[in-house]
C-alpha cells in the first residue's frame, strides 16, 4: 500500500473505529471537586466534565492552560465592568467543583464522522482534541491529534507503505 492509499483508507475511517476505550480517557463528574481536577491535570491536558456517570451528558471541558485562571485571584480578571464570568472561575472567586471551571462550549464531534471531518474540525478551530458524542451530548469517547498520528502510523506500518522522495 503506498501513502496515498494509506491516506485515502485513514481519511475514510469512523471516528468510533479508533478512538480509545472511554474508561480510558480522563472523565469527571459535574460535582467533582475541584482539586480532584487539578490532581488529574497534573499528567492530562484536559479533562472531560459530564453530568453523571449514568447519562454522561457532557458539561464541558477543563483544560490544562484554563489552571492558570483557576489559580489567579480573581481581581486579577476584573474588567472596567466590574466582574466577569472568568473571576467566578478562580479558587478564590469561589469555584469548587468541576462545573464551575468548566467550558460549557467543548467541539465535539458524532462517532459516526470520519477522520477527515475530524482533521477539517480540529484545523479550522485550532484544536487538537474533540469529545466524541452520541446524539449531540452523551459522551462516548475522544479522539486526539495524538491517536490520530498513531492510526496514521499503523497503518503505514500494516501496509508497508513508504514515504517517496
Amino acid at each position: 500500500m503506498d501513502v496515498e492509499a494509506a491516506l485515502e483508507k485513514f481519511h475514510s475511517l469512523k471516528v468510533s473505529e479508533i478512538m480509545p476505550k472511554i474508561d480510558t480517557i480522563p472523565i469527571v463528574t459535574a460535582d467533582s471537586d475541584l482539586l480532584n481536577v487539578l490532581k488529574l491535570l497534573r499528567t492530562r491536558h484536559h479533562v472531560w466534565v459530564v453530568k453523571d456517570r449514568d447519562s454522561m451528558e457532557l458539561v464541558g471541558v477543563i483544560r490544562y492552560m484554563d489552571v492558570i485562571d483557576i489559580l489567579l485571584p480573581p481581581e486579577s480578571h476584573r474588567f472596567k465592568l466590574g466582574m466577569t464570568s472568568r473571576s467566578m472561575r478562580s479558587l478564590l472567586g469561589g469555584a469548587t467543583k468541576a462545573e464551575d471551571v468548566a467550558d460549557r462550549h467543548p467541539l465535539t464531534i458524532e462517532e459516526e464522522a470520519t477522520v477527515l471531518d475530524a482533521l477539517t474540525k480540529m484545523r479550522r478551530y485550532k484544536v487538537q482534541v474533540l469529545a466524541v458524542v452520541e446524539g449531540g451530548e452523551r459522551l462516548v469517547g475522544e479522539i486526539s491529534l495524538r491517536i490520530l498520528i498513531d492510526e496514521l502510523l499503523r497503518l503505514l506500518r500494516v501496509g508497508g507503505a513508504q514515504w517517496k522522495e
